[in-house]
């Protein structure tokens, strides 16, 4: 298990402030931030890189705060390979056992297994000059895993690489996880990444870890206004709430919503596209937010139609392409948009 304390580190234009998290072991964290947000140094903090200016890093219960980073054991891939261009496959794959004692024997299979997992065993007498950006990838992975890290750290792994082979190298990522259980942080800038290989995920901001938890719940509970907006989330707006008989209403532009967050005050509230109900007419149901309004643009992408709706305040809701056609819907058309209290999310 990681365990970051309290990390400060400054280097100007980049830094980190007050950066605490726990990891768990055999954890797939995924960071997520705009660019200067201070994810590659947090990676580079916790690899030895960068002492920190203050706070303390545990591994397995260890303070290996002031360790060097040979002697953490902790592994790392950076976007651009990092490969020696004088050393054929097979020498930069074993390079880092040069300071082990293991024999010829247990090194070679080691390299094979490794090769054949990540399916370029026929590539081990060549250079890395002669190689795709993908098949540099896959070598600079085997390099760090080789040493049988405790964590293994990847900066944009992928990020550098088309997508067909970007979407190759995410499965045997995930196939790597599976197999070795290996602690995993992985900085990416794809929400795509996150979803398909992450078990948890952080959002950063400003040096600061602002959000953590599993990838769906970050993206359906966004807890800040700057989470919802770097998200993509859509239905964001800032209201005055007040409880009632165990229910919340917010105020808006005379509109009031109902959430089942019973919190009160100023509060900002959010509704995604796809937990709001379309129809031509009212519709009886439990749920407690039901207004009419007028549709003012159609975004049609394929499957899913993304519709924005005047009702006071535009709302942007996703239907399927059949229910779209079936109502027939248009600019200028009046439609229901219905909700649950309990898809009011309050933060």
């Amino acid at each position: 298990m990681i365990r970051v304390e309290n990390i400060s580190k400054d280097l100007g234009e980049f830094f980190l402030k007050d950066v605490s998290i726990n990891i768990g072991t055999g954890e797939y964290l995924m960071i997520l931030g705009p660019t200067g947000a201070g994810k590659t140094i947090l990676l580079e903090t916790i690899a030895g890189i960068y002492p920190p200016d203050k706070g303390r890093v545990y591994l397995n219960g260890r303070d290996v705060t002031r360790l060097p980073p040979r002697k953490r054991n902790i592994g790392m891939v950076y976007q651009d390979y990092m490969l020696f261009p004088h050393l054929t496959v097979k020498k930069n794959i074993k390079y880092g056992l040069r300071s082990r004692n293991f024999g010829k024997q247990d090194v070679s299979r080691r390299i094979d297994e490794l090769a054949t997992l990540l399916g370029v065993s026929h590539l081990l007498h060549r250079h890395p000059g002669t190689l795709s950006g993908g098949e540099q990838q896959r070598i600079a992975i085997a390099r760090a895993l080789i040493m049988e890290p405790d964590v293994l750290l990847l900066d944009e792994p992928l990020s550098a690489l088309d997508s067909e082979t970007r979407t190759k190298l995410r499965k045997e990522l995930r196939k790597i996880h599976a197999l070795t259980s290996t602690t995993m942080i992985h900085v990416t800038h794809s929400f795509d990444e996150a979803f398909l290989l992450g078990s948890q995920m952080a959002i950063m901001n400003h040096g600061e870890i602002v959000q953590v938890g599993e990838p769906s719940e970050v993206f359906r509970k966004p807890n800040s206004p700057f989470t919802a907006e770097f998200l993509g989330v859509t239905n964001v707006f800032r209201g005055e709430s007040k409880a009632d008989n165990g229910i919340a209403n917010i105020s808006i532009h005379g509109l009031k919503f109902s959430s089942a967050d019973k919190r009160e005050g100023e509060v900002y509230f959010s509704i995604r596209p796809e937990d709001i109900l379309v129809s031509l007419t009212p519709i009886e149901s439990s749920a407690r937010n039901s207004f009419q309004g007028e549709v003012r643009d159609i975004s049609n992408a394929g499957v899913i139609v993304r519709i924005t709706v005047d009702i006071g305040v535009p709302f942007v809701a996703a239907i399927t392409r059949r229910s779209f056609l079936d109502m027939g819907l248009k600019q200028g058309m009046k439609v229901f948009l219905t909700f649950k209290a309990m898809d009011v999310h309050v933060f």
